[in-house]
């Protein structure tokens, strides 16, 4: 998402507070009620040291807008905003739990995009492809629509063996459109399992969430079919971002970040609802249209609202879906905790997951 250490938080158009409460007849909390709600699993590693460090303080357990991936080696890697996307491991084999360590950065040497002046490459998003490992990355400025979303690969993930492919779409007011009227960042690799054919989902704020198809290697978008909007909040500034696409039995998933990311003032806080919250539609198809559980279009300002601030938690978002973790799919996020940081300071914003359980077909958070 935008740098998150100097954003301005955006207002969300729903609140919190609209997200159904029922009881069931046993007595139990409705599982899709924010009553239900668990909190993260914690995680273990490198604290924030500071800005005198090689990765400028990020990594570790503190990071923004993660993205994780299991390496050649057993062991995960995540990827994350800052620091030219840091690179943490996992000191444990096929463990979420840590302890994380940064070892280096994608963009190590590589000659990044500068449309834009920036040199703070936010928001990455990893896939293994083949043998090769793909990160797709944003360059751009605060409140700039003028970004591009670059794209490095790598046969291992350690630093210094990534190339740097540089652009792979560019959107500014001159651009073609809907790259004239959008913000290209925030991207997502979706390789449809049934198609095979390979997309790129992005968006954040100006006209929302969009998708391209991509040509075969990955590289480039292609201009047929024609780009196809995946959700829209109809209401100004528009705060959705962070797209990412997930399936599971025949259902297509389509996650994204709500409300204000970052910046948070413990004096001045977003008015409850308005901070970051994580949202999901649904669609048979990886193109849409996806729709929540009202039956609300995305694009037309629908979203169920997965997860959200509650008890030590404040403002989740940036997340992703890690498959298959010990057979069981995974949703994972940066989030505030509010004991540990009483000040909402955005440099430490932690790692957190929870296992998602699918209850007629859409997604709820649990512990275990």
């Amino acid at each position: 998402m935008y740098s998150l250490i100097t954003k301005i938080g955006a207002l969300a158009v729903a609140s919190l507070a609209t997200q159904a409460t029922a009881m069931p007849s046993n007595n139990q909390p409705d599982p899709f009620s924010n009553a239900s709600w668990p909190l993260p699993h914690p995680v273990t590693g490198a604290s924030n040291p500071g800005a005198n460090n090689s990765y400028d303080g990020w990594g570790g357990v503190h990071l923004h807008d993660p993205s994780i991936v299991m390496g050649p080696d057993g062991h995960y890697y995540s990827f994350s905003t800052h620091g030219l996307v840091v690179i943490s491991r996992a000191s444990y084999p096929n463990s979420l739990d840590g302890y994380w360590e940064p070892i280096g950065s994608v963009l190590e040497g590589s000659s990044i995009i500068n449309n834009t002046g920036s040199t703070d490459p936010w928001a990455p998003d990893v896939h293994k492809v083949g043998d090769t490992y793909y990160c797709y990355y944003a360059v751009s400025q605060f409140g700039s629509q003028f970004s591009s979303i670059g794209l490095a690969t790598s046969k291992t993930l350690r630093p210094g063996s990534w190339t740097d492919h540089g652009a792979v779409i560019t959107s500014n007011t001159t651009a073609p459109t809907p790259l004239n009227i959008t913000n290209a960042i925030d991207a997502n690799l979706f390789i449809d399992p049934k198609t095979k054919i390979p997309y790129l989902t992005y968006g954040s704020f100006w006209s929302d969430i969009w998708q391209f198809q991509l040509a075969q290697d990955l590289l480039s978008v292609v201009s047929s079919p024609a780009p196809t909007q995946l959700s829209l909040d109809p209401v100004s500034p528009q705060a959705e971002e962070g797209p990412y696409l997930s399936r599971h039995d025949s259902w297509y998933y389509l996650w994204y970040s709500h409300g204000s990311c970052c910046g948070y003032n413990v004096a001045a806080l977003p008015a409850p609802g308005q901070e970051y919250s994580i949202r999901v539609g649904r669609s048979r198809s990886a193109t849409g249209p996806f729709v929540d559980r009202n039956g609300i279009d995305l694009r037309n300002g629908g979203g169920y609202i997965v997860y959200g601030s509650h008890d030590r938690v404040y403002g989740p978002g940036g997340q992703a879906v890690l498959a298959n973790y010990h057979g069981r799919d995974v949703l994972y996020y940066h989030y505030v905790d509010t004991v540990q940081n009483p000040q909402y300071l955005d440099e430490l914003k932690l790692l957190g997951w929870n296992y998602i359980n699918y209850i007629q077909g859409w997604p709820v958070l649990v512990y275990n």
